[in-house]
């Protein structure tokens, strides 16, 4: 009878313990799966090896995306955090859709991270990611009537990327930008109370 239950106690401490150590391995697992700074850290490398390599694509100032560099013949029609907006919509001074097909430029030197026509509300979208003073951020053109740059290019502030649409009709045309200080969100839906991740345009681009 001794023996029995001197087997079932190391059984149960043997398969006890087993079981504390797969715990202990499938958490370290989790830990590093789901660790944001896991794949954050991965992310940025990739753009820390671009810019290494290509070092003249750095960014240095700053301009406004039309009539540059100071947005001449152009106002911003709805600022950042004006209902909810998590951008600056920019539209031409004759109104309507007087600006349409209008050329936009880069804000700054960046690499172009998306480009392509994601349908919706959205239309064709922009994403450019600026490495600036050791700190990482991303402009994002939306609703633009067509698209000159591609993803992967590398390009310099100023560089003509787009003309401004109106999302195949859906909206009278203008530019809606924002840029933003997490640049691994998802587009988004352009309206948020919550503005975490996003700057305001305006205030950026003119102080930098």
């Amino acid at each position: 009878m001794k023996k029995v239950i001197s087997i079932f106690i190391l059984s149960f401490i043997f398969f006890s313990g087993k079981e504390k150590r797969n715990t202990a391995v499938m958490y370290k697992n989790t830990v590093s799966i789901i660790d944001p700074n896991f794949f954050t850290q991965d992310r940025y490398a990739t753009y820390d090896s671009i810019f290494t390599q290509h070092p003249q694509f750095i960014a240095k100032k700053f301009d406004f995306p039309l009539g540059k560099p100071n947005a001449k013949g152009y106002y911003n029609a709805q600022k950042f955090t004006k209902n909810n907006h998590l951008g600056d919509d920019w539209n031409g001074n004759g109104g309507g859709n007087s600006d349409l097909g209008d050329p936009i430029y880069s804000i700054a030197n960046g690499y172009v991270s998306f480009a392509k026509d994601i349908k919706g509300g959205w239309g064709n979208v922009i994403r450019i990611i600026h490495q600036y003073k050791g700190k990482y951020y991303e402009s994002v053109y939306a609703h633009c009537q067509t698209i000159k740059v591609n993803k992967g290019d590398l390009i310099k502030k100023g560089k003509l990327i787009g003309a401004i649409g109106n999302a195949d009709g859906k909206y009278l045309a203008h530019l809606h930008l924002e840029i933003r200080d997490n640049i691994f969100m998802d587009i988004g839906g352009g309206y948020a109370k919550k503005t975490e991740g996003y700057l305001d345009p305006t205030k950026f681009i003119q102080k930098n």
